[in-house]
């Protein structure tokens, strides 16, 4: 477990002003001094939290510390990429593969019950693992059940083995989610809203970039190939992971960039029990499942509603691209907006734009605008799960910040997989057509869920 710090210890260290920075270095023993202000700085200040003496008797980063973070901080994004590259991917290829493999849309949306079941084991194993096994291998091993998986469906295989292998990729991808959150979440506490946001952004990237190159191959005899540059993606990933973690533990990464060892002050089992024991744990744990839920249902099945009900062409493939565009776009760009409004309080206010532009695509009978309600509907949903991974680093006991925000990212990559398959089994009976009906719905609820959310931790109650 990584020690409590304030993301001040990140600071820039070519900030010409050093009366700013004087007081606010981490001590000896990783506390730190003077004012807690937000993070607001480049990423790459996640190195900032090394310490040597400098003449004054202040801890000052290391060159090579600085490096190491950064290259840390580049594996977490490159995970995050994979991730959304892997979500977004699925929504143009859907008419292809029923197409293919002659099956409606019950049976087509057994892939997400498998990636599902997946995720929910990823979920229930994820602390487990990472307090055995550390967070390098981990990670390590999650990019490499993907590509086993990768491997199968780049070769078209029938139609059962081809689902079962969104197994491993729901498994491997709860895993490579909930850790990139779980490791920044640990050695922030809190104060990494800018972090989280850039973070969250890469995911974004990647599910915005996908579906360019879906939607080509979905168009080809080989489509099956899309992937092998799943496959390309995972490669770098897995060699970025290997060089920045070396298979090492949670604790000794933290060494390499300067933090002080992590006190554990209970067991594995105990740890367990006070997580699930902990009401905000399962508020949260409950709006990323239904926050993702709805970003994956529209994602994976706009194409569909599109093609079917606006008489769209093969370039509605392309409507996932913005709905993800915005999403990355959202989660950098409104940045300042969330902290001028209040970070929790402005998530009210991105729910209800959600709400209203969903209503908008429901009833507007135009290609055009609902492409660019989906659009906006990205650049509002983008900002919330950043928000609420930090919002958890600082409500949660540090001691569990590992257990709950891998308990609660773990539970997103399930929703992923859940409702984009409920949204299929119902318009198996009623229609594509039931696809807003249903997000609006969520959407709803995750307005309820998010008034329910402590404020801060002397809030919670066990």
């Amino acid at each position: 477990m990584a020690p409590t710090l304030s993301s001040t210890a990140m600071e820039d260290t070519v900030d010409t002003s050093v009366s700013q920075e004087k007081g606010e270095m981490c001590s000896s023993v990783g506390q730190v001094k003077g004012s807690e202000a937000e993070d607001t700085l480049h990423p790459s200040e996640l190195e900032g939290q090394t310490c040597t003496t400098g003449n004054d008797g202040d801890k000052v980063p290391t060159p090579a510390m600085r490096r190491r973070a950064f290259l840390q901080y580049l594996a977490l994004c490159c995970s995050m990429f994979v991730a959304g590259w892997n979500d977004g991917t699925l929504g143009p290829l859907l008419p292809r593969i029923q197409e293919v493999y002659h099956v409606g849309y019950a049976i087509v949306s057994l892939i997400f019950v498998v990636s599902c079941t997946g995720a929910v084991l990823g979920s229930c194993t994820f602390l487990y693992l990472f307090d055995r096994l550390g967070y390098g291998l981990v990670v390590v091993l999650a990019s490499c059940m993907m590509m086993v998986a990768y491997c199968l469906e780049a070769a078209a295989v029938p139609f059962p083995v081809f689902v079962t292998a969104y197994f491993f990729i729901g498994y491997g991808g709860s895993f490579l989610n909930s850790g990139s959150n779980v490791f920044l979440a640990s050695v922030s506490v809190g104060k990494a809203s800018n972090r989280f946001g850039i973070l969250h952004g890469v995911y974004g990237l990647g599910a915005m970039a996908s579906p360019l190159i879906s939607t080509q191959f979905a168009q080809m005899s080989r489509w099956s190939f899309v992937y092998l540059v799943h496959l390309g993606l995972l490669v770098v990933t897995l060699v970025m992971q290997v060089l920045a973690f070396k298979f090492k533990g949670q604790a000794d990464c933290a060494r390499d960039i300067g933090l002080p060892p992590p006190e554990t002050e209970s067991s594995l089992l105990q740890r367990y029990k006070r997580v699930f024991c902990m009401r905000v744990v399962h508020l949260m744990a409950f709006f990323a499942f239904v926050y993702v839920g709805i970003e994956v249902s529209i994602g994976s099945w706009i194409v569909t509603y599109v093609i079917n009900l606006r008489h769209g062409g093969p370039d509605s493939g392309y409507i996932p691209s913005g709905l993800f565009g915005g999403l990355m776009l959202g989660r950098v760009a409104l940045l300042p907006v969330s902290k001028l409004i209040g970070e929790r309080r402005v998530i009210f206010v991105y729910i209800l734009a959600v709400l209203g532009l969903e209503l908008a695509v429901w009833h507007v009978q135009s290609v055009v605008a609902d492409a660019i309600c989906v659009a906006f509907i990205g650049i509002f949903l983008g900002p919330m799960f950043p928000i609420m991974t930090n919002h958890a680093g600082g409500i949660l006991p540090p001691d569990l910040i590992s257990g709950g925000v891998g308990w609660i990212a773990s539970w997103g990559a399930a929703g992923a997989a859940v409702f984009p398959f409920v949204t299929g089994a119902i318009a198996s009976k009623t229609g594509i057509k039931s696809l807003f009906p249903l997000v609006v719905a969520l959407t709803g609820l995750l307005f309820c869920v998010w008034a329910c959310v402590p404020r801060s931790r002397r809030q919670i109650k066990g």
